[in-house]
């Protein structure tokens, strides 16, 4: 087998995305809980470059932070992709692979066409025939699929705005004469820009000539709006919810369930219409989780079942074959094995201890205005409808409370 030849890759992430109408950087916007930056990283990783290094702009500490543990650079003015790719190279410069340059806006870029790219001798780029090429560069190729050049849409005429081959935004080069290449461009243009497509350019007049790849368009989009950043979250609902469904969970309606990035179910889970399910959750075999029902933070146990209309809150644990019912909310609580809470009820902080019965309408009052407290209850607890219990208390094994009370001392068990 051939063994593999370094490569690094620069993403560049400087943009701040005004288009988005919003103060945070592009490349933040979270697509099924996980920002646009991390979905690209994650797709790259898996090509084992030797180095990823993240090009932002001043003060998006937020973007360093989430580019961790990869290196960020700084690009210091808004100057052009040509501009933002120099101090990427500047932290290359004893680097004498292949460079991969990716524009952080496209979470989803098909990494068998990136492979194909760093398989290509010489330069290469990637195109795309999208049903709208609207503001896209258009790629002007040769017989044999060499590129002639790339021209910005706002600086085609007439004729080559109609070519449909368009710029996917997205590069390969040598790192060596990337580095020659960049000092050589020029910013004579309609945007007084320092453009990286005028980079094959000057390939070209010093003899090397750069292939076009093209990709699939479902693959190779871009955000710039908050349309299309709802547009790349249909597409990562459709992937996470196709590969639950191939690992044996049953969706009743799918398009309705909404699931995160990080989201693990064990095969047999049960998600019926409407449920949302966010970040850091862990549900395993035989588990049913019923309409409308909203779960964060939450590990829950075999066969346990929750909902419809439940809110799971972050730090809470379900246990084994736990029955969390209609308009129950949880916060920060653990839930033993068997407990129930069938109907309107807030447990806040609490420890229900195994087979316990939380009647209708309890609420563990935890928050006193000033602090959080918790209360722990025993195993074989009965808790009577419209009791309040309030924190912190502790309740003993096998302890019965009357309908309507107010716990706010110990209880023996």
């Amino acid at each position: 087998m051939k063994k593999a030849s370094p490569f690094a890759v620069i993403i560049l992430a400087a943009g701040k995305g005004s288009r988005m109408k919003s103060a945070k950087p592009k490349v933040m916007h979270e697509i099924a809980g996980l920002p646009i930056l991390n979905w690209l990283i994650s797709r790259v990783e898996g090509l084992n470059p030797e180095k990823i290094i993240v090009v932002t702009a001043p003060n998006m500490n937020d973007v360093i932070e989430a580019a961790a543990p990869h290196t960020c650079v700084i690009q210091k003015e808004q100057l052009g992709t040509g501009d933002a790719v120099k101090p990427a190279m500047a932290a290359l410069k004893d680097f004498s692979g292949k460079v991969l340059v990716l524009l952080g806006d496209e979470p989803f870029v098909d990494i068998d066409i990136l492979q194909n790219m760093l398989d290509t001798d010489g330069p290469s780029v990637m195109a795309i025939e999208p049903p709208s090429n609207k503001g896209l560069g258009r790629v002007i190729t040769d017989k044999d699929f060499n590129l002639v050049e790339i021209v910005e849409q706002k600086d085609c005429d007439e004729e080559q705005k109609k070519i449909t081959l368009s710029n996917a935004g997205n590069f390969c080069f040598e790192a060596k004469k990337l580095t020659e290449w960049l000092d050589a461009l020029s910013n004579n243009n309609a945007q007084g820009e320092y453009y990286l497509t005028d980079v094959p350019k000057i390939a070209q007049a010093n003899g090397v000539k750069t292939k076009v790849i093209k990709a699939k368009t479902s693959m190779i989009w871009g955000i710039n709006t908050k349309s299309e950043l709802a547009d790349h979250e249909i597409f990562a609902q459709m992937m996470l919810r196709e590969r639950a469904m191939s690992n044996g969970v049953t969706m009743i309606d799918p398009d309705s369930v909404t699931l995160s990035f990080d989201t693990q179910l064990d095969e047999d889970v049960t998600l019926e219409p409407n449920v949302f399910i966010g970040k850091g959750v862990i549900i395993a075999k035989n588990v049913t989780i019923h309409a409308f029902s909203y779960i964060e933070g939450t590990e829950i146990e075999e066969g346990a079942e929750i909902g419809p209309f439940a809110r799971i809150r972050p730090k809470s644990h379900i246990g084994k074959k736990a029955s969390i019912g209609n308009f129950i909310e949880v916060n920060r609580s653990i839930i033993e094995e068997g407990a129930k809470a069938k109907h309107v009820s807030y447990l806040g902080d609490t420890i229900l201890g195994a087979k316990s019965n939380v009647g209708a309408g309890t609420v563990i009052a935890n928050y006193d205005g000033f602090f959080k407290h918790q209360s722990q209850i025993g195993n074989n607890v009965f808790i009577g409808s419209n009791s309040t219990i309030i924190s912190p208390v502790i309740i003993g094994d096998n302890a019965i409370i009357a309908a309507g009370s107010n716990v706010n001392k110990d209880i023996p068990g």
